[in-house]
């Protein structure tokens, strides 16, 4: 089978167990991955948005099973089984506080990894964490500053899932009328709604690059704002596809602001 981004940030976390940033990309890899949870019967026919795992003990701690293939999850229950697709994200949220850890490609692939109850929360927390809100006056806009390569994979990656939830993102340096300086994600023509989404992304982008002391600003623009225009005259791009409305279905697990109930 081929290697799944899971797969290879495992193998990385494995190689070098003493490096953070290893350690980091893989929880970060681990909740933008579509996720097949095996559950203990097919969800509610009635449309209901709960769900019931497969709760698993291993040496005392309980446990549910999710993989990042469906066929791995397949090839672990031997043949068919009920499951609910969720990112991971979405997963931990949903886990978090009821005691209960993850395990993800048991049995099934080296990326195999049990992450405690305990960790969950954290995760959890991690991912939780939503960037403050300021309002300062833009005084002047540069190209960007020396940023850390790691910073600049990390919103290479994230931004790379975000597809239609905006048409571009420009990233500059400017200095604000406080005095400050800083760094500025500036997204262009995002989706209606897209917004919180967007912003978590980049917040997610800078705290698992695993930099201590990082700030990253962003904000919205529309194509034909004038601080667009300056901002595109110097700033490093990064293209998406053409925005499009978002729009949620209604199975369990579909909306990323209310993740599944457990039975």
């Amino acid at each position: 089978m081929t290697e799944t981004p899971l797969d290879l940030a495992h193998a990385a976390m494995e190689d070098t167990p003493d490096d953070d940033a290893a350690r980091l990309r893989y929880y970060e890899r681990l909740a933008d991955a579509e996720l097949f949870l095996l559950l203990a019967q097919e969800p509610d026919a009635a449309g209901e948005d709960t769900v019931e795992p497969q709760i698993f003990d291993v040496e005392g701690d309980r446990f549910v099973l999710a993989f990042d293939t469906a066929e791995r999850l397949a090839e672990f229950a031997e043949g068919q089984a009920a499951f609910v697709a969720l990112s991971g994200r979405m997963l931990v949220k949903m886990l978090a506080r009821q005691g209960l850890g993850l395990g993800v490609n048991m049995d099934v692939a080296p990326s195999a990894y049990l992450l405690g109850a305990d960790g969950v929360e954290w995760l959890a927390d991690t991912l939780g964490h939503a960037p403050s809100e300021e309002d300062a006056r833009i005084v002047e806009v540069a190209a960007p500053g020396a940023l850390p390569e790691r910073l600049l994979s990390a919103l290479d990656a994230k931004l790379a899932l975000m597809g239609a939830a905006a048409r571009a993102a420009l990233l500059a340096q400017v200095t604000f009328d406080t005095g400050a300086k800083s760094h500025l994600l500036a997204f262009i023509d995002p989706a209606p709604g897209a917004e919180p989404a967007l912003s978590g992304a980049a917040n997610e982008a800078l705290t698992f690059s695993g930099l201590e002391a990082g700030q990253l600003d962003v904000t919205f623009l529309r194509a034909n704002d004038d601080m667009a225009a300056r901002m595109g005259k110097v700033a490093l791009r990064f293209d998406l596809p053409d925005p499009v409305t978002l729009s949620a279905p209604s199975a369990p697990g579909s909306d990323p602001d209310k993740p599944p109930k457990l039975r």
